[in-house]
């Protein structure tokens, strides 16, 4: 099962120092999410474990809509969507 069908997601993206081949040993990986309903923290936190499970790196999960106003253009020129 996709990861789109089994969280609500409706899009999801990296965007960070991996995108931008700078990611150090201890980096964190960065991950843009919209969802189509926003969920609780509870599975919002799921999909972050999730994530992590199968990359086996930290993940820094971040939601569309909380993205403060000055990341939105940085991270909109990075992001690449999966």
């Amino acid at each position: 099962m996709e990861i789109a069908e089994r969280f609500d997601v409706k899009k999801i993206g990296l965007f960070g120092s991996f995108v931008r081949g700078e990611q150090k040993r201890g980096s964190d990986v960065d991950i843009l999410v919209e969802y189509s309903e926003l969920p609780n923290l509870l599975e919002f936190v799921r999909l972050e474990r999730y994530l992590e499970g199968i990359l086996k790196k930290k993940v820094d999960l971040v939601e569309k809509s909380s993205l403060r106003d000055e990341l939105k253009k940085p991270i909109g020129k990075e992001i690449v969507f999966i």
